[in-house]
């Protein structure tokens, strides 16, 4: 039977493998454009047309496709090269961020119809998006232009595109798993059955007798070493709980044994055979509960040694603080409010899955370590590049010396430990290559040396293009497994979680419970402040503690009030472990702090925006948590009395409206819904506490262009495009003359990584810094060479101009060159002192009685970031957070049963935002410039999440008259307590 596929014009005759989807057969023929995001044809992502008709290829079995014509994004474009109209639309819009649903999209978009185009929620809505918020997408379908074009040294402050645009568009930007390496393992992993379980025997023999299967790991495998899958700069900050594959497993979805195949399926039924014979231990699943005497211990360890705060009562982390006399103020307050509030688990849904691939490559191949070719482009793009482009590809600078940020930690040098018993160690002449999706290559390097005792030279980590983060990658989930595959193999491995995996396998946002006492006097001024938190760290502590620390700071902080006082619990339970997740526990705090402040305005009979404008910190003010000031955190610029005035200006609108035209303004609300406003506000610090090292290097190439290296992740968040500008503006250029290199441990000396809102602020100034330095560099040379003063030369695009006489760059360099130097320059900082930036949010909402539903008539958002460096992005930033937020508020939960399972393991039963669930927000940004960060930069990536909740529920009180403390507030829930308040019950 012969079979025959045309893909992109090309005729194929491979059959495909029995049951194959058309998605896999497709990618395995490199037509890396067609993605995995949810294994179920709930995401899109796969999107191709058969025949012309869009279809998910994820569920499209790859038989049916014969003698059928196959278009991927690859070949939308004309064969001249031209785009296609919409692949062109979404460049000019920048309809994406992260990119990579982009694909999925404009398929789905180039086979609309004219009526269609007309109803947008219905035609999108097999087609998520989790970066964006869908503005952005649904302008690039209208045809909205966004991107602008400016001159030389004109960058900053522009809406520049980001540089991968148009390798997005048309599906040839790598990310993780978009490359084909010879002679690849797969990796599978068996996980635990139960909550809590110690193995007493587990037998592999028949696993290993599947065919194509070459290695079973399992706790007699792994290094005894502990340590934290949380990645920050100072590794004390998380507790050492975790081992790579433990003989005790805490959590249903635990890694038990990892099998190594030929194939994916091979390794399936290799997991399949394993025979594992559990004690079955007692499980505590609430964090309450698990702080009683007599619960059952997660951790028994030696809590000094593993910085485990009380193992005994499972309590990882906790803080005790208060300033003034918390007591003293609720006697002299005239109304006191106080509450429960509870939030839940949210994944982080990055369409791309966590995963890595690993292999060996020779020491002295550098950015040449990608093997492989891919179909549509002349090659694999390489480790080094940045935002998918293939104009990245320049050689990479030699690792200096470990210094002040340097990758090993003082006393764990990993050069000096010696190796583990059974894991061999790489090849003389070759070293460790890890491709993952991460936000942290550089530390997640140092995590593997110290972890499997290597020298750092011996190990590169690399990121392509990353397709999304949201904080969920700033952890070393699977790339300590897949490196301990390669080494025992010698061969490459490559493990990719499923979608059902990312539910059960890795970290969630932490759930908090969190009561609140407010007190005022008559006129709203706050008396004291008292709150206390118990966070849900699951089975291990990695991000518990600091999540759980600074969900109790810039909640408390932005508020002045004399008496404030906080106890923090981070507990572990047997549930799935929790993480980092944008706002960093800021956001559930803020949601019972803005609830409280609301509440307690309504019993004064205040507006309140007015107490919280009584009552918010000022310019120049300290700090002050419950544990006093924080002493590198300042206002380096104050824009939260504007957010306000946004807030208000919107209230006021809305009341003009309704005074001059009752009946105009009660067109968008259906009869018999209920109306209400509510707002709310957040401060967030712009990075984390203890510094935040990024590296950067600036150098004049030989045809008068620049490479600039950085070592922070491009994940949707833009920093690719700021850096550029920032570099483009200090050099005089434009930044299409400014390659960027990045997400590579070969690429300059360290960088913390992408995570805590420091792309801009953190790694930006230190490209500011190398920029900087590289242009008095060149006015210095050029002046020297041209026997002119220096102040008479200055940059423009390509040349430095001195007077009357004009030196090309590329003159500049042959010069140099000529005298033995290079014009290179290298930038640094440390991530501290620390801004903060503000934001607001309101909401104007229609709440049906009937049903619960909840519409959204009109959301504002007011964002403090000092100067804005590229307000296109800023604003997808800002829409993106908020979308985000509001699935974490209406109905997204990651529910866990009663043995401690996860039993929402796929988006049709979790339920993403999707286009017909966002709104159109209004984002407004504040005229402040920082005083710390780059060019007056603050950070802009986490903040808009945090308000959202709030606002929300405070429009939901005031159009129900019900104080709803619970998140999400779905629509049963919300039915349900009408219902309850209309027959007279509590609600």
């Amino acid at each position: 039977m012969s079979y025959e596929i045309e893909v992109n014009q090309r005729k194929l005759d491979t059959e495909p493998r029995p049951g194959q989807c058309l998605r896999t057969y497709l990618r395995d023929r490199g037509w890396f454009g067609v993605k995995k995001g949810c294994d179920a044809g709930d995401c899109g992502a796969c999107t191709v047309h058969v025949d012309g008709e869009p279809v998910h290829s994820c569920l499209y079995p790859a038989v049916r496709a014969d003698g059928r014509s196959v278009t991927t994004v690859e070949g939308l474009a004309a064969q001249d090269g031209e785009l296609h109209p919409v692949q062109q639309k979404f460049l000019d819009a920048q309809g994406f961020q992260c990119g990579f649903c982009t694909a999925g999209f404009l398929m789905t978009t180039a086979a609309l119809d004219d009526d269609q185009l007309t109803d947008l929620p219905r035609s999108l809505k097999g087609n998520l998006c989790r970066c964006t918020g869908y503005r952005a997408i649904e302008d690039s379908i209208r045809g909205v232009k966004h991107a602008e074009e400016p001159g030389a040294g004109q960058a900053v402050g522009r809406s520049l595109p980001a540089p991968a645009g148009p390798q997005v568009v048309t599906g040839t930007a790598r990310y993780t798993f978009d490359i084909n390496v010879p002679g690849l393992l797969h990796m599978k992993l068996l996980r635990s059955p139960h909550a809590h379980a110690r193995i007493v025997s587990i037998d592999t023999a028949a696993a290993l007798r599947v065919p194509g299967v070459h290695l079973v790991l399992t706790h007699y495998d792994a290094p005894e070493r502990l340590y934290s899958t949380a990645r920050h700069e100072h590794p004390e900050e998380d507790p050492d709980d975790t081992r790579l594959l433990d003989d005790t497993v805490r959590y249903v979805g635990q890694r038990v044994a990892a099998v190594v195949a030929d194939s994916e399926g091979a390794a399936e039924e290799g997991c399949r055979r394993i025979e594992v014979t559990y004690d079955v231990l007692p499980a505590v699943l609430d964090p309450e509960e698990a702080m009683l005497p007599g619960a059952p211990v997660v951790h028994a360890k030696d809590g000094k040694q593993a910085r485990i705060s009380r193992p005994q009562d499972n309590v990882v982390g906790e803080t005790h603080g208060e300033i003034g006399d918390v007591e003293a103020g609720f006697a002299e307050a005239d109304v006191v409010y106080e509450q429960d509030f509870q939030t839940q688990r949210v994944q982080h849904a990055s369409l791309e899955t966590h995963g890595a691939v690993a292999w060996f490559e020779d020491m002295d191949e550098g950015l040449g370590g990608e093997v492989g070719s891919a179909v549509g482009v002349d090659r694999v793009s390489r480790a080094g590049e940045t935002d998918g482009t293939e104009e990245a590809q320049k050689p990479a600078e030699a690792e200096k010396p470990a210094g002040p940020g340097g990758d090993a930690p003082e006393g764990e040098a990993p050069g000096n430990v010696r190796r583990t018993d059974g894991i061999p160690a790489p090849p003389e002449g070759q070293r460790l290559l890890v491709r993952t999706s991460s936000q942290t290559p550089f530390l997640t390097r140092r995590a593997l040396c110290v972890l499997f005792e290597l020298p750092l030279e011996k190990v590169r980590v690399v990121a392509g293009r990353v397709g999304g983060g949201f904080g969920g990658k700033q952890e070393m989930i699977v790339e300590d497994i897949v490196a301990l595959a390669a080494m025992r193999t010698g061969r490459p491995v490559k493990l990719e979680y499923t979608r059902a995996e990312q539910f059960y396998g890795a970290t969630t946002r932490h759930p908090f419970r969190i009561r609140i006492k407010a007190g005022a006097r008559r006129d709203g001024t706050l008396t004291a402040l008292q709150l206390r938190v118990v966070s849900n760290t699951g089975a291990y502590g990695n991000h518990g503690p600091a999540v759980m620390f600074h969900a109790c700071g810039e909640s408390l902080s932005v508020y002045r009030c004399p008496n404030k006082k906080a106890d923090g619990y981070s507990v572990y339970t047997h549930t799935v472990p929790a993480g980092a997740f944008r706002g960093y526990g800021l956001g559930q705090v803020v949601f019972g702090m803005e609830s409280v402040l609301d509440e307690l305005a309504r019993q004064l009979d205040m507006d309140p925006m007015e107490l919280k404008a009584r009552n918010i910190i000022k310019a120049g003010e300290p700090m002050l948590t419950a544990d006093g000031e924080e002493e590198d955190l300042h206002i380096a610029s104050y824009g939260l009395d504007q957010c306000l005035g946004i807030v208000r200006d919107a209230q006021q609108e809305e009341s003009e409206k309704a005074e001059r035209n009752p009946a105009a303004a009660s067109l968008d609300v259906p009869e018999g819904w209920l109306v209400g406003e509510g707002s709310a506000l957040s401060m967030i610090a712009t990075g984390p506490p203890g510094g935040h090292v990024a590296d950067a290097r600036i150098s004049l190439l030989e045809d008068g262009t620049f490479d600039l290296a950085v070592g922070t992740a491009e994940f949707g968040n833009g920093t690719t495009t700021v850096h550029r500008q920032v570099a483009a503006g200090e050099l005089g250029t434009t930044v299409g003359r400014i390659t960027v290199r990045q997400s590579d441990t070969d690429v300059v000396r360290h960088d913390t990584g992408a995570f805590g809102s420091t792309g801009t602020v953190v790694a930006g100034k230190a490209t500011l810094r190398a920029a900087a330095a590289l242009a008095a560099s060149l006015l210095s040379f050029a002046a020297a060479h041209l026997g002119v003063p220096p102040d008479d030369c200055r940059l423009v695009e390509e040349a430095v101009e001195c007077g009357d006489r004009r030196l090309l760059l590329k003159e500049v360099y042959a010069a140099a060159r000529t005298a033995g130097r290079e014009l290179a320059e290298d930038g640094y900082f440390g991530g501290t002192p620390r801004s903060v930036a503000f934001n607001a949010q309101w909401f104007r909402i229609a709440v049906d009685p009937g049903s619960g539903e909840i519409r959204i008539l009109r959301s504002v958002h007011a964002a403090d970031a000092g100067k804005v460096m590229n307000p296109m992005q800023c604003r997808g930033q800002v829409e993106g957070g908020v979308a985000q937020a509001l699935g974490a508020t209406l109905f997204e939960n990651v529910r866990v049963g009663d043995r401690g399972q996860v039993t929402t393991p796929a988006f049709r039963m979790y339920r993403l935002p999707a286009y017909a669930d966002v709104p159109r927000t209004e984002v407004h940004f504040m005229e402040t410039e920082d005083t710390i960060g780059p060019l007056g930069a603050k950070s802009m990536s986490e903040s808009p999440f945090n308000p959202v909740a709030p606002a929300l529920a405070n429009a939901l009180r005031d159009a129900t008259g019900i104080r709803f403390t619970e998140l999400p507030v779905t629509r049963d829930r919300v039915w349900r307590a009408m219902d309850r308040r209309a027959r007279g019950v509590d609600a």
